[in-house]
């Protein structure tokens, strides 16, 4: 069973630096067909600063940083059993090539269903720029079969 004292558990900071050639990758990577993700021309005649960041991206943050598999780590979760549960997103402003993205998750919740069969870790972050400002917040949740 995961250990119910990691809940309110708060990760290190995990930070990204967004660069065109990552966006651009990563945008034709989901396919997604918006010039306003590959070409810097579209996004500012868009509005944005530069290329913004594609939906899903801000994920990447603690997937590079490793605090993704420090959290199963720590909880003791193995890779062979873990199942991706849910992810949502709430943008409040763009986070675009050039900015610098700061990502702190808590861990909100542990349960279980099915008699303990499935433990549920449910993670909350906040994805801030360089000044500050929150740019999204985050929520996903962990699946361990046991």
């Amino acid at each position: 069973m995961i250990d119910r004292k990691w809940i309110g558990h708060v990760s290190a900071p995990s930070e990204l630096a967004l660069d065109r050639g990552r966006l651009r990758f990563f945008a034709k990577a989901i396919g997604e067909t918006d010039p306003v993700y590959t070409e810097v021309e579209a996004a500012k005649a868009a509005g944005y600063a530069d290329l913004p960041a594609p939906p899903t991206f801000l994920f990447a943050a603690e997937m590079d940083s490793g605090a993704v598999m420090q959290t199963l780590e720590d909880l003791k979760i193995p890779l062979a059993k873990l199942l991706h549960g849910e992810q949502s997103f709430t943008y409040l402003r763009p986070a675009c090539a050039g900015d610098v993205i700061t990502v702190v998750s808590k861990i909100a919740d542990i349960y279980d269903k099915k008699g303990g069969a499935l433990e549920f870790v449910v993670k909350q972050s906040e994805a801030r720029n360089q000044n500050g400002d929150l740019v999204a917040e985050l929520r996903s949740t962990l699946v361990c079969r046991n």
